[in-house]
């Protein structure tokens, strides 16, 4: 009886309109040139408007110890992209049921230049709140170490230190501000969640 790995599963392989047209294993799909494939970018809210940010864990094969946003994943093809998130929350977090909403897509290609991996990805982008009173157990063999970062900070961190930092989040860092700022608008235009 073969052991498979997380790098043995299936991804489901996507068109640039997001559109399933078959599916690979997660180390094909992310072999140089890298094959487009379905993803996601969770980040979890506290109720002061902080997100909860992971350091990937040293045995990554893409990105190692790069801050990273609270969760990431692929959803198996015909999962959906809620029940693929709630998943792998539980498993990198111990957290579960937490309800999750989308907020946007991020099309990303980016190579590592220790490992050699490509992440090619179509990432649905989505955001939810975590309870109060709830402690996530980080798996430690997913994330070295978490921390909450309020938007603003995170946005200055970014700027200043863009290599601690995995490719994509500040793609999924535009597309979760942008879905902020369209959200709240009307009411207080240049506010960050966070600020008050």
């Amino acid at each position: 009886m073969s052991i498979t790995t997380r790098e043995d599963h299936l991804v489901e392989l996507v068109d640039a309109d997001g559109s399933a047209v078959g599916s690979a294993t997660v180390s094909e799909a992310h072999q140089e040139p890298g094959l487009l494939h379905r993803a996601f970018s969770v980040f979890l809210q506290d109720s002061e408007g902080r997100v909860l940010l992971q350091q990937r864990a040293a045995v990554k094969t893409r990105f190692p110890l790069r801050w990273g946003n609270t969760c990431c994943g692929h959803p198996a093809p015909g999962e959906s992209v809620t029940e693929a998130a709630d998943r792998r929350l539980s498993e990198e977090l111990s957290v579960r049921g937490i309800a999750l909403t989308e907020v946007g897509i991020y099309t990303y290609r980016a190579a590592d230049p220790a490992t050699g991996r490509v992440e090619y990805e179509y990432d649905h982008v989505l955001l939810g709140a975590l309870p109060a009173g709830t402690a996530p157990r980080p798996d430690p063999d997913e994330i070295a170490e978490l921390r909450w970062v309020s938007l603003p900070s995170l946005r200055d961190e970014l700027s200043a230190t863009p290599e601690a930092y995995a490719p994509w989040l500040s793609g999924v860092f535009e597309v979760l501000t942008t879905a902020f700022v369209t959200e709240q608008s009307s009411v207080h235009p240049t506010e960050w969640p966070g600020d008050r």
